[in-house]
């Protein structure tokens, strides 16, 4: 992440810049940047189907009207302007009828996100504090080179349970939608004990470790690591070659790529998505059912 201010005192409007990356032991899958106005994406498509099992046309199978669909699956750049991708996935989460982007009254205009004010921040910051120093075990140990190490062990569903209790009576003064879970919703959750490893150099937090594999109470591995690391980050920069797409011509692409062929529907042979026009889609076929 890269802001105009320190990220502990940033909101959403100070925000710069934007990278992140999700690889495997079989490379990287898929990698975005947000740069400007512009959110870059490529990813491998062939590991990303592997890994999450759902099968994907190769590129030059795909029509010649599927050309930005083909970028991507080419594990190319293409890039979107981000407003409109935001303006695009505000309109699919409308309730019909709604309007696109307007609020419930009508007023023409994204709803302002649901926030806490600064008495309730305290009072959520004064409950976590006191559930922690009453379920959490801490163990200290100091390093070569400024180096200190803080262990956090606490049983799970103990922690999480007494964090909702504490928090409960204040569920009132919470924004809507912010819908604590009961009791019972947290009763089958492990309560085996997690430790979390916190590593500090000079001051400064540098990485927190959890073995997750506790969590799962039939893991057949006994570690299951969730790392996170602090550094001194590295600016995100917009890759050259970059596609530029539109949002109706991801959408029509998409829809044209996964249409079914003439064979498939049973109707002979064919399939050459002949009648597909990614810049005609207006919201009356297939993609604007979706």
């Amino acid at each position: 992440m890269e802001s105009k201010k320190p990220l502990g005192e940033s909101g959403e409007q100070d925000y710069v810049g934007a990278s992140m990356k999700v690889s495997t032991s079989g490379g990287d899958l898929i990698e975005y940047r947000v740069v400007g106005d512009y959110t870059y994406l490529r990813s491998d498509v062939r590991e990303l189907t592997e890994a999450m099992g759902v099968p994907m046309p190769p590129a030059d199978e795909l029509p010649a009207e599927a050309g930005p669909f083909k970028k991507m699956l080419e594990g190319e750049w293409v890039k979107f302007d981000t407003k409109e991708m935001e303006k695009a996935g505000e309109e699919l989460a409308a309730p019909p009828g709604s309007g696109p982007a307007e609020d419930a009254a009508g007023g023409g205009g994204p709803s302002a996100e649901p926030t806490l004010d600064a008495k309730t921040q305290k009072k959520l910051l004064e409950a976590l504090r006191s559930v922690v120093a009453r379920d959490v075990d801490f163990k200290t140990a100091g390093g070569e080179d400024g180096t200190e190490r803080i262990s956090a062990t606490a049983p799970f569903r103990t922690l999480i349970t007494d964090l909702v209790d504490e928090i409960r009576p204040l569920s009132k003064e919470l924004p809507p939608g912010m819908e604590l879970p009961t009791g019972s919703d947290l009763k089958d959750a492990p309560d085996s004990k997690v430790t979390a490893d916190f590593t500090l150099k000079n001051g400064e937090l540098k990485e927190v470790y959890v073995n997750l594999a506790p969590l799962t109470e039939n893991a057949k591995v006994d570690t299951f690591g969730l790392s996170l690391k602090l550094s001194a980050g590295v600016t995100p920069v917009a890759p050259a070659g970059a596609t530029e797409l539109n949002m109706d011509e991801l959408m029509g692409a998409f829809t044209g790529a996964m249409m079914p062929t003439d064979e498939e529907l049973g109707e002979g042979e064919g399939g050459d998505f002949g009648s597909f026009d990614a810049e005609g889609v207006d919201g009356e076929g297939a993609a604007g059912a979706a």
